[in-house]
């Protein structure tokens, strides 16, 4: 039996600052352009490492951590823009299956369909869906993130009860900044909940390598004109502090 190593990923270095601070014996290595910090937490080997934006960064980074690191599960958590009129700004989307929102090799094959794979939608399977939102609902009804970030903050972005939803996320090689791109994705695949540059390429690449994975996103903006002036600002403030919070309850679950 493997010795369990989670791979934990971060698109933007915020992303993973707070949970590079939960490393024990941390060393980083340098490959590909990437630093990755080795380590362990709650005494489980980790690796941690920023993957840098958009779903060619994102694969090759997952696919470096499966064959250089062995890792046995893969951990990415990031930011979101809202789709799903439902979800405010701070709340948590746990990732039930992914779709490149991009992908369309029509009249080959339908729309969305990843090529020579038969799929459209890649799924994380149910232990792991589990302990992640138990690790969440263990964050939320602990009230431990008005422990970590100011209330000047949580009140800057109106963030006061925030909900885990669990659903489908679309990735794909654009920033949602507009209505119209909104209102374009939510008519084609309108069960999606949030959209994102990532997960679903590093949910491929666990699929094709037989790795269970997790993808949680934090919603930092709704999508729209004002995403870029939100985005920012709620990366520094907000959402390092989130991901170190649910990867210290996802390790208090194992």
């Amino acid at each position: 039996m493997k010795n369990k190593v989670i791979g934990i990923m971060g698109a933007m270095p915020e992303e993973i600052d707070g949970v590079v601070a939960l490393l024990s014996n941390c060393a980083a290595i340098t490959k590909g352009k990437r630093t990755y910090f080795s380590g362990q937490i709650n005494g489980i080997e980790t690796v941690v490492v920023f993957s840098r934006w958009g779903k060619v960064a994102a694969s090759t980074t997952a696919t470096t951590l499966i064959h250089e690191f062995k890792i046995t599960e893969l951990l990415f958590t990031g930011v979101a823009g809202a789709i799903n009129s439902d979800l405010k700004i701070g709340d948590i989307v746990l990732g039930k299956r992914l779709i490149q929102h991009d992908m369309d090799a029509r009249p080959l094959m339908n729309q969305y369909e990843i090529p020579l794979l038969s799929k459209t939608y890649f799924e994380t399977d149910s232990t792991h869906l589990n302990i992640a939102s138990k690790a969440i609902n263990t964050v939320f009804e602990n009230k431990s993130l008005h422990s970590v970030i100011g209330e000047q903050d949580l009140m800057q972005f109106n963030i006061s009860q925030p909900k885990l939803f669990t659903g489908d996320i679309a990735s794909g090689d654009q920033f949602f900044s507009t209505n119209e791109q909104k209102q374009n994705l939510n008519s084609q695949l309108p069960n999606i909940l949030c959209v994102e540059m990532e997960g679903a390429a590093v949910a491929q690449v666990c699929y094709e390598y037989e790795i269970p994975f997790s993808i949680i996103r934090t919603i930092s903006d709704v999508a729209d004109e004002t995403a870029h002036i939100d985005f920012p600002s709620f990366i520094k403030k907000i959402s390092s502090k989130y991901a170190a919070e649910i990867v210290k309850n996802i390790y208090n679950q194992m």
